[in-house]
């Protein structure tokens, strides 16, 4: 359980005194050779120490810099990558949108900018444009651009020659980058229209510019189209480099001091060392590069030196009083430096104090919150159980009242299949509550295969009375064949019975209620429960902990959070959306026995 961040151990140094050596100055005035020699290896030995451990240093400090500019490297290059890929799909799925072939091939461009529009709300595009077959905008979700010709534009040019998605970076006259994806729109074989989205790649310029020196992007043929300095778009990168204001002579005197026992660095930007890492992004040639300043390095490597420094000065200059001690003007300074000392000390033994108190505090407040998160977690297990057997106990009332009733028409054998029904579910919720016990670890032992039709038919049954109060129409299209998982098979019965039940209850106040159950076949195997209800609001909170749109008392929120937690324990995932149609598409998605049973393991 995490907590507050333990102290270090602060251990009490000893005082600093000022005790000076009893040798006589006869002693001194004998042998005044091994004085000098002393200095002098002393001195040696404190610059040999000082060049040696400003090396390792700072070869140690620039390559952790050179490690933590690798992994920004490595997280800006799967941005840029995620957003041309997530943006390269959608001319596909634009072009072959029949309401917009339909509005090309008959002329009828009143409601494309609206489809455009919500297109784009849908998918997350910076723009969206349709041009017909002469290049005119007739379709954008900037409507200022409507009427417009583009039959000279390189992205126009380029769809109408090549049938595939096309990607092209265009330059503006203010210098920025226009990115865009275009693909012609094909009617009977013949180009009716194109279709042009943008892609926003200028925004990582501004997320960029607050988190390190320096980014910039180079394409194929080495020039710069994405920069943190925007008069570095495109020139190449001797160029960039060389459009920096030149240091002045007081500036480079001063870096030629600073710099004397340093590597000589990658670059200088706005007069400053820098480190320059590059990579490779993986698309058209693209390379990434940033520029991380030294001041970090150096800093912690002056820090160091400096104490070293201080640490001979400070034998040096005990060494100097020893050799002077025969004076009384040297005493008085020493009895001086002694008092100093003794107010230093005093200031740490206070600080010291202080730095105790707060490792106390600090302990105090981890106890605290680790009761606090024993408590939350029994309250939200508490929460669990009362979800997950109220399913089993609505039905055991059911099954209880229809039994009544057969014993009072005395058909025994009919009853006594109710109470059998009853005692199975007495046995599963037994089986429930020993699967709660194990929310809390990533257990696998209870996997074995499982028919993932017989689990769907056990989950029907277990919501049979609910089915029957209500007309709801349930088709289900299952392969004939056995579709066998790696799964508990409890735990996968309560992710169906609750998708069925959060159906059901969605299709609430539906005219002719229906719940559609498909599971299909192909590198995995997936189970989609889709309702005709009114869908799903909020698809980002959908699956967080107590989050419920139904009425105080009909639900606490639990169900698609156990339901998730259970599946991703299984090796799969569990996703929602909204329906064409209308309604909610509620899928599960499980790794096929025999290919992927390690992954569920």
């Amino acid at each position: 359980m995490g907590g507050f961040p333990r102290p270090e151990t602060i251990s009490r140094p000893r005082p600093l005194s000022a005790s000076p050596e009893t040798t006589t100055g006869t002693l001194a005035a004998r042998q005044p050779w091994w004085t000098r020699i002393l200095v002098f290896l002393l001195f040696i030995l404190a610059v040999a120490v000082v060049l040696v451990t400003n090396s390792w240093m700072t070869e140690r400090f620039s390559e952790s810099t050179r490690n933590r500019a690798e992994v920004r490297l490595a997280l800006y290059s799967g941005n840029l990558i995620s957003e041309l890929q997530r943006n390269s799909v959608v001319p596909l799925l634009l072009a072959r949108d029949p309401e917009l072939v339909r509005a090309l091939t008959d002329g009828n461009y009143s409601s494309t900018s609206a489809r455009l529009i919500s297109f784009q709300a849908e998918i997350g595009a910076a723009s969206i444009l349709l041009l017909d077959r002469e290049g005119r905008a007739v379709g954008a979700t900037n409507r200022n651009l409507l009427g417009s010709n583009h039959r000279q534009s390189s992205y126009f040019v380029d769809a109408q020659r090549n049938r595939d998605t096309v990607f092209t970076a265009a330059r503006r006259e203010t210098g920025a980058m226009d990115f865009t994806y275009s693909r012609a729109i094909l009617s009977e074989n013949r180009m009716v229209g194109v279709i042009v989205v943008a892609v926003d790649l200028m925004k990582y310029e501004r997320s960029w510019a607050g988190l390190t020196d320096a980014v910039l992007v180079t394409d194929s043929e080495g020039r710069v189209i994405l920069a943190t300095e925007p008069r570095w778009r495109g020139l190449t990168m001797a160029e960039a480099m060389a459009v920096q204001s030149p240091p002045s002579a007081i500036r480079r005197a001063i870096q030629a001091t600073a710099d004397w026992a340093q590597e000589p660095p990658d670059a200088y930007l706005r007069g400053q060392a820098v480190m320059q890492t590059e990579t490779r992004v993986p698309f058209r040639g693209w390379r990434l590069v940033t520029f991380t300043a030294y001041d970090s390095v150096r800093e912690r490597v002056n820090a160091v030196l400096a104490l070293e420094i201080m640490g001979f000065a400070i034998l040096l200059a005990l060494t100097f009083y020893f050799l002077s001690r025969r004076a009384w003007s040297q005493s008085i300074s020493f009895q001086r430096e002694s008092a100093e000392l003794r107010l230093l000390n005093a200031r740490l033994q206070r600080e010291i104090a202080q730095r105790e108190k707060m490792q106390k505090d600090l302990a105090v407040a981890e106890l605290t919150l680790a009761q606090s998160s024993k408590l939350a977690a029994l309250g939200e297990m508490s929460a669990a159980v009362s979800h997950e057997l109220n399913q089993p106990l609505a039905a055991m009332k059911t099954y209880l009242a229809g039994a009544q009733l057969l014993v009072q028409r005395r058909r025994p054998d009919e009853a006594l299949s109710s109470f059998q029904r009853i005692d199975d579910l007495i046995e599963r919720m037994g089986a429930i509550t020993r699967q709660l016990k194990s929310y809390a670890r990533k257990g696998g032992e209870a996997f074995e295969p499982v028919d993932l039709r017989a689990a769907l038919s056990s989950a029907l049954s277990m919501m049979e009375p609910q089915l029957k109060a209500r007309v709801v129409q349930i088709t289900r299209n299952v392969p004939r064949n056995p579709v066998m998982v790696m799964a508990d098979r409890i735990r996968l019965e309560q992710v169906f019975i609750n998708l069925l039940r959060n159906a059901l209850d969605a299709t609430k106040g539906v005219a002719e209620p229906r719940i559609d159950l498909t599971v299909t076949v192909d590198q995995a195997v997936r189970l989609a429960v889709r309702d005709n209800g009114h869908g799903i609001s909020d698809l980002d909170n959908l699956f967080e902990p107590f989050y419920t749109t139904k009425k105080p008392g009909e639900g606490v929120g639990l169900g698609l959070a156990i339901s998730s937690g259970i599946v991703t324990d299984l090796g799969g995932r569990l996703t929602a959306r909204n329906g064409d149609g209308g309604g909610a598409v509620f899928e599960v998605q499980l790794p096929i026995l025999g290919s992927e049973v390690a992954a569920a393991e």
